[in-house]
């Protein structure tokens, strides 16, 4: 009876040691997986099988390049994560149960409530540790449904049109048709890259709720990085007003001070860079400016300059000293 069960628990363990090999790596070898579990390739044939049997899809080919590969199932089955993973996804899950996601945080919850109850203590205190030592400073901003997420990721995958109802900056809706390229979140809001049919041109829309499939399509070669477009389109160019600015401090300490939806930075040299933001006032824009914190020079536009200009003799009078 007792040689029976330490049977049953070593093969436990050496099951769950397969598992976090095969979803650790793409491609395994028979005798890879024999040398790392110290048993034979038969013992391996038969613990994939074990797997087989509940429910994981571990594909096997042979030959000189032969060897097994863990694929989609229909049902989702157990994980095994090491340490840090574990504490990844709890850090992802408790950041989802406030997040910007509408009909997520209560998932969320229950899911972190079935990661902490199977964490070793060190793992718990881990997390409760940044949960204490850290706070959002995020808005309340917007959410969107994850059906919705779902359904503009799905036909990115495919390759399927959308068309849906779309309200433009300056008011007016129309039916767009657009190719779905990526999906882009900001800190803030999700934002959708997509070829538009009607313009034949990128553009970039705020995820809607209302997006009816459409036929299948070629994709077509986007023309930059999707979060550097879309940064690009909904920090600057989707204002009333644009400006380029150039900071006297290096790209990697203001991008620290800055949200991605601020706007696009990039570098000049070691000690400067270009933002290239916007507003819906020229106040707003000295405001924000003023709260990066580092001297800087408006490079556009011309009115920007005049109205820092305008201030600047304010503030000299205010200070009883002459302006220069």
């Amino acid at each position: 009876m007792r040689a029976r069960l330490r049977f049953v628990l070593e093969t436990s363990v050496r099951l769950l040691r397969l598992l976090s090999l095969l979803q650790g790596r793409r491609d395994w070898s028979g005798a890879e997986l024999g040398d790392r579990l110290g048993v034979t390739t038969r013992t391996v044939r038969n613990d994939v099988e074990r797997l087989r049997i509940l429910g994981y899809q571990v594909h096997s080919s042979t030959g000189v390049a032969g060897g097994y590969r863990l694929g989609p199932g229909a049902e989702m089955p157990p994980l095994v994560l090491d340490d840090d993973e574990a504490v990844a996804v709890g850090v992802g899950l408790r950041a989802a149960a406030s997040g910007t996601v509408t009909g997520i945080e209560e998932t969320s919850v229950r899911a972190m409530a079935k990661l902490e109850q199977t964490m070793p203590s060190r793992l718990r205190h881990q997390l409760d540790a940044l949960r204490e030592a850290t706070v959002s400073a995020a808005g309340g901003g917007p959410t969107v449904e994850m059906a919705t997420l779902t359904t503009i990721t799905t036909a990115c995958r495919d390759e399927q049109q959308l068309r849906f109802d779309y309200e433009a900056h300056g008011g007016g809706t129309g039916l767009r048709r657009v190719e779905p390229h990526r999906l882009v979140y900001t800190g803030r809001r999700w934002y959708l890259l997509a070829w538009d049919l009607d313009r034949e041109d990128w553009r970039t829309f705020r995820a809607d709720p209302r997006t009816p499939i459409g036929p299948r399509f070629v994709p077509r070669e986007p023309p930059e990085d999707a979060a550097r477009h879309v940064v690009r389109g909904t920090g600057s160019l989707a204002w009333t007003y644009q400006a380029r600015v150039r900071l006297h401090a290096p790209a990697e300490t203001v991008a620290e001070r800055l949200t991605p939806a601020a706007g696009l930075l990039q570098a000049v040299d070691d000690d400067s860079c270009v933002l290239e933001t916007g507003g819906d006032s020229l106040r707003d824009l000295v405001g924000f400016l003023t709260s990066v914190d580092v001297g800087f020079e408006v490079l556009d536009p011309p009115e920007l300059r005049a109205l820092f200009r305008e201030l600047a003799e304010r503030y000299a009078a205010a200070a009883g000293a002459p302006f220069l």
